[in-house]
């Protein structure tokens, strides 16, 4: 193999290495059966969630994934393979895959990692049951406010009887 070649496969591992250390999470799928439009449709999906996916050799996948210190993936990179990367919400990729695999049976997921863990097929179909952050938040908002909300409901019930009482 020629210098030339074996720079370009370098570059590529290093961008990969890149790409595992700047993400929050990577989900490994084989997309092995699936139809060029639900391909599209999974792009999109995944786009729409923030999430790039990228088909990469099974090869460069493995010396990246050594170099970022996620060597323990190594086992998932058979087939044809494709990694989902998210650099935002660490669940968003569990979540769209689950779903789409649920309703398309040639995706399989095979592992990944999430916040710097190593999960399983397991572990990920758990995330993608969780509520998103945004939801989580809007949960811890509104009981964060009832109590406060209460308070002005008992208030404004004893000014409203005191009202009642000057009336008569």
């Amino acid at each position: 193999m020629s210098e030339k070649a074996i720079a370009v496969k370098a570059q590529h591992v290093e961008d990969v290495v890149e790409k595992f250390n700047n993400a929050t999470s990577a989900i490994v799928v084989d997309y092995r059966g699936l139809t060029v439009e639900q391909v599209t449709d999974l792009r999109k999906q995944l786009r729409e969630a923030g999430v790039q996916i990228n088909v990469i050799k099974n090869k460069i996948l493995t010396r990246a994934a050594e170099k970022a210190g996620y060597g323990d993936l190594n086992d998932v990179f058979a087939g044809p393979t494709a990694v989902a990367f998210s650099n935002e919400d660490p669940i968003a990729p569990a979540k769209v895959l689950k779903k789409f695999a649920d309703s398309v049976d040639a995706l399989e997921i095979k592992g990944g990692y999430i916040e710097g863990n190593i999960v399983s097929i397991d572990e990920i179909n758990v995330y993608a049951t969780l509520p998103s952050r945004e939801e989580l938040l809007a949960t811890l908002a509104s009981q964060l406010q009832a109590p406060v909300r209460n308070v002005a409901y008992a208030i404004k019930a004893i000014v409203d009887k005191g009202d009642e009482g000057d009336a008569a």
